[in-house]
């Protein structure tokens, strides 16, 4: 009998700790980190301080000193002076989600941007995902149709990788992903506008939401005036929607604009927080992030679904050897690179085929496919070699068999390349097509 008063005790003092409403005040402000009373609140946790003007303002734990509970304003420009109250609301592990949210465009908090409520979702998961065994992961073994004749037939996409979009500014990387988006037969879209300039956002979202796609899209926008840590919580949530959806048995295509954008969020937050700048100003938690995030995709180890995730990589002047692009490179399982000669050249999609590689293409497609495909690249590298020495006339013909071939080849090589806007082209024709060019 004592036994079972001892627990039901400890039972009734559980049940009351977690329903103690934590609260502190702001001791100081330096323009970008809270100092508040140190009472209990992970990292992650949703904090509501009054301002002077009675307005309510959502903050962020990101750390603790000494002293104190360091948060980070989620707002912009609040009145705060010491002694504002700050009260924890919410532990931020995790998110509201269900088949609700597909149609809709949200934010880092899941508020809606459309001026629509958002119905009620039953289901949750968590905002930094769930880590997977590693030696359970499915394989990929199957092709995405992206509805791109480029990739489809020359840098062959398969259910479950993670790949780059290398680009600098200008050279048509929002049609590239405005196209997938629009073309794929993924069971769902996800994608994060992550520091994007906020007309671009509008402008994207008009653009994907007809009739025929709404049903399966869903967006997570957080504009480039947004806090930094609004932009890495809509990173985290957007696949966090993609997560549930794999877990569901679902195809995910997670479409995540900017990868960069994102990291240079987490750099003003580790700067903000001491820590040591290292190549270009980036911290140590900028390089570690990314992988964390990027591992979060990729075939499940429990579900049939997958998540086959493209990330935009600004190379800032086309520098291609950024930390960031450098990082993420050698996590990815492939890149896309946009060519800005190319572009110039009015060939869009402008994806460079020689310094673009998909890891897994050899692995899920078949070997007369593939063949014809090495010839392909084969020739556009040869031709964009010795492209000048062709038009100042200083190549004679016969000297080089698969260069010869390549300057017969060139007008249909262009040809194929070339695609509209809004022309949608499938997995199947787009082979067809390849294999007829090389068997006329």
């Amino acid at each position: 009998m004592n036994f079972t008063s001892n627990i039901s005790e400890k039972i009734r003092s559980i049940t009351f700790e977690k329903n103690i409403i934590h609260i502190g005040e702001v001791k100081k402000f330096d323009g970008n980190i809270i100092y508040a009373d140190p009472f209990p609140a992970p990292i992650g946790s949703l904090c509501l301080i009054k301002d002077c003007d009675q307005n309510e303002i959502i903050s962020e734990v990101i750390g603790f000193d000494e002293n104190y509970n360091m948060l980070a304003v989620l707002g912009q420009n609040p009145n705060l002076i010491i002694g504002c109250k700050v009260k924890l609301i919410d532990d931020g592990k995790n998110i509201n989600v269900d088949e609700n949210i597909l149609g809709r465009v949200t934010d880092a908090f899941g508020e809606p941007l459309d001026d629509e409520p958002l119905p009620y979702m039953k289901d949750n998961w968590p905002l930094v995902g769930k880590v997977m065994n590693p030696l359970k992961r499915k394989p990929v073994t199957k092709p995405l149709d992206v509805g791109i004749k480029v990739i489809n037939s020359l840098l062959t996409i398969g259910q479950g990788q993670r790949i780059g979009i290398v680009a600098g500014s200008g050279v048509g990387k929002s049609i590239l992903i405005k196209m997938m988006s629009q073309f794929t037969t993924a069971d769902v879209v996800v994608i994060g506008l992550i520091g994007e300039r906020a007309r671009e956002v509008g402008v994207m979202v008009q653009s994907l939401f007809n009739d025929e796609n709404k049903s399966k899209i869903t967006v997570v926008a957080v504009p480039a005036d947004r806090s930094p840590l609004m932009r890495v919580r809509g990173a985290n949530r957007a696949t966090a929607i993609a997560e549930y959806f794999r877990s569901k048995n679902k195809n995910v295509l997670l479409i995540m604009d900017s990868l960069t954008r994102i990291a240079h969020a987490k750099r003003e937050i580790g700067l903000s927080l001491g820590e040591q700048p290292t190549s270009k100003g980036y911290p140590p938690s900028v390089i570690s992030m990314i992988p964390n995030l990027i591992e979060r995709t990729g075939n499940s180890d429990t579900s049939e679904g997958s998540i086959t995730a493209f990330y935009t990589v600004l190379a800032d002047a086309d520098d291609h050897n950024d930390p960031v692009v450098d990082t993420s490179r050698a996590i990815l399982d492939g890149h896309i690179l946009l060519s800005r000669n190319n572009a110039q050249m009015g060939m869009y999609p402008a994806v460079d085929i020689t310094n673009s590689v998909s890891r897994v293409m050899n692995d899920i497609i078949n070997p007369e496919h593939l063949d014809v495909a090495s010839k392909f690249r084969a020739h556009v590298s040869s031709y964009i070699e010795n492209k000048d020495l062709i038009m100042m006339g200083g190549y004679v013909q016969g000297k080089d068999k698969i260069l010869d071939e390549a300057i017969l080849m060139w007008p249909k090589i262009i040809d194929f390349i070339a695609q509209k806007e809004d022309e949608k082209i499938d997995y199947n024709e787009c082979l067809s097509r390849l294999l007829k060019l090389y068997n006329e």
